[in-house]
C-alpha cells in the first residue's frame, strides 16, 4: 500500500499513546502535544479527537475549534481565493501575471514567456525556494524574484518540472492584491471565511483578541515554543518584518509584497472551521465555487507528477492522494478511496484536509511536536504519527457505524 507504517510495533506503540491506552503521569499530561480531528460528510461536522494542551505555560487544553497555524494547507485556501477572483473577472489564471504587477516578471533567460497563476498554483512555473521565500516587509518582492536562486535555469515557466515552492505563494498573493487592489488579508475574508460564516485570518491580522486567546502554540519534539507562544502573539508583533522596519500595515499598498501575510502557510484556523471549507468543497463547492471550478481544480491534481516520491498528483493549489496505478509515499488512509486536499507542515506541526468528493466525507486534523522530517520536503510521505492518529480516528468513525467511505 505504498508507505504503510515503518513497522507493526512502532504502531502499535504510537496507537496505544495516541488512544489514551498508555497512561501519562499528572506531570506529562500538563504537556500532553495538543491533537485535534474533526470528521465531516455533507451534513454534519463532528470532532472526534480532541486532546492535549494548547498552551503549555499555563496548561489550556485545547478545544476543537482553537485556532491554529495551517502551514501549507493555506495554499488550498490561497487557491480558493484565486478561483473566486476568476469567477468575478478579477484575474484569468491564464494570463502574464506581469499585466497585474505593473512590472514586467521573467525567468531569467526566457524574456519570451510568460508567467501565469495556473504555472505558479500548480508549481510548474520553475520557482525554486533556494535563494529563500519569506520577504518581510520593508524588503522587496520584485527583488527577490529577480534572483537567479528563485528560478530553474533549465526550462521556461510552463516548461520546467514540478517543484513544490513556497515562494510561489507570495507572488500569487500579490497578484491578487494587485488586481483587486484589496490586502490579502481582506480578500480571504471577503472571499473565503465570512462566505462561510469561519473567523480565521492570515498572521493573526483579522483575528478578534478573543480568538488570539485562544490560539494554539507550536512546539518542536524538543519541546522548544516555535510558534504562537505568548511573546508571538499581537499585540506584539506577528508578521515578518526586516531589520530597522516598523511592524506597521497602515502604508502597506496591496500588491507590493504579500508575504507579509505568510499565503504559504499562515493562516490561523479551527479545525471545526477548517472542516467547514472541506465541507463547501463535498459540496460541489456550494458558498465558495463553482461546480465548474471545483470540477477545474481537482481534475489538474489527477495527472500524474513525474519524479516525485509524495506529490505525485498536485494541480491547481490542491493534491490528490492514494490514487491507484501510482507508487508514491502518499498512503494515509488506506481503504482505496482517492482523496483531495492539502497537507500542513511546520514548526513541528502536521496537519490535513482531506476529503473523499465521491463519498463526500473528509478529515481536518493536526498533531503538534512533531519531530523534523529527515530527507527534504516532497521526498518522504506522512509522519508515522500523522498516519497513527488518521487511522485511529477512522476506527472510531467504523465503530459509530460512519466510516468515511
Amino acid at each position: 500500500m505504498g508507505l504503510r507504517l515503518a513497522s507493526l510495533g512502532l504502531l502499535t506503540a504510537l496507537g496505544l499513546a495516541l488512544s489514551g491506552t498508555v497512561k501519562a503521569s499528572a506531570g506529562d499530561a500538563a504537556r500532553e502535544p495538543a491533537r485535534v480531528v474533526v470528521a465531516f460528510d455533507r451534513e454534519r461536522i463532528e470532532p472526534l479527537i480532541v486532546e492535549g494542551v494548547a498552551e503549555r505555560a499555563s496548561g489550556r487544553e485545547v478545544a476543537a475549534n482553537d485556532p491554529v497555524r495551517i502551514a501549507s494547507i493555506s495554499k488550498l485556501v490561497m487557491a480558493l481565493a484565486a478561483l473566486r477572483l476568476a469567477e468575478e473577472g478579477v484575474v484569468d489564471l491564464d494570463a502574464d501575471v506581469s499585466d497585474y504587477l505593473g512590472w514586467k516578471l521573467r525567468a531569467p533567460g526566457f524574456p519570451d514567456t510568460p508567467v501565469t497563476l495556473t504555472q505558479i498554483l500548480s508549481h510548474r512555473a520553475g520557482l525554486r525556494d533556494a535563494g529563500g521565500y519569506i520577504i518581510p516587509l520593508g524588503e522587496s518582492l520584485r527583488e527577490k524574484l529577480a534572483d537567479p536562486a528563485s528560478w530553474h535555469a533549465d526550462a521556461p515557466p510552463g516548461e520546467a518540472p514540478f517543484a513544490y515552492a513556497n515562494l510561489g505563494s507570495p507572488l500569487v498573493a500579490s497578484v491578487l492584491e494587485a488586481a483587486s487592489g484589496e490586502r490579502y488579508d481582506a480578500l480571504l475574508e471577503r472571499l473565503v471565511f465570512a462566505p462561510l460564516g469561519i473567523e480565521a485570518c492570515v498572521n493573526w491580522t483579522r483575528c478578534s483578541p478573543e480568538r488570539i486567546a485562544r490560539a494554539v502554540a507550536l512546539y518542536r519534539d524538543t519541546g522548544e515554543p516555535a510558534r504562537d507562544f505568548p511573546g508571538d502573539l499581537p499585540p506584539d508583533c506577528a508578521i515578518p518584518v526586516a531589520e530597522g522596519a516598523a511592524c506597521d500595515l497602515s502604508d502597506y499598498v496591496p500588491g507590493t509584497n504579500a508575504s507579509v501575510f505568510s499565503p504559504q502557510g499562515g493562516v490561523r484556523i479551527g479545525m471545526v472551521d477548517l472542516a467547514r471549507i472541506g465541507q463547501a468543497l463535498v459540496g460541489g463547492g456550494k458558498g465558495l465555487v463553482s461546480a465548474q471550478s471545483l470540477a477545474a481544480m481537482l481534475g489538474s491534481a489527477r495527472p500524474g507528477v513525474e519524479g516525485q516520491a509524495f506529490f505525485c498528483g498536485y494541480g491547481l493549489g490542491v493534491q490528490a492522494i492514494e490514487t491507484p496505478g501510482r507508487t508514491c509515499l502518499d498512503d494515509l488512509f488506506g481503504d482505496g478511496a482517492v482523496r483531495f486536499g492539502h497537507p500542513g507542515e511546520a514548526y513541528g506541526l502536521r496537519a490535513g484536509l482531506w476529503f473523499d468528493p465521491e463519498s463526500g466525507r473528509g478529515l481536518a486534523y493536526f498533531l503538534t511536536a512533531i519531530p523534523p522530517r529527515t530527507g527534504a520536503e516532497g521526498t518522504s510521505g506522512f509522519d508515522p504519527r500523522e498516519i497513527a492518529l488518521v487511522q485511529r480516528a477512522m476506527r472510531l468513525l467504523e465503530e459509530r457505524g460512519r466510516r468515511p467511505r
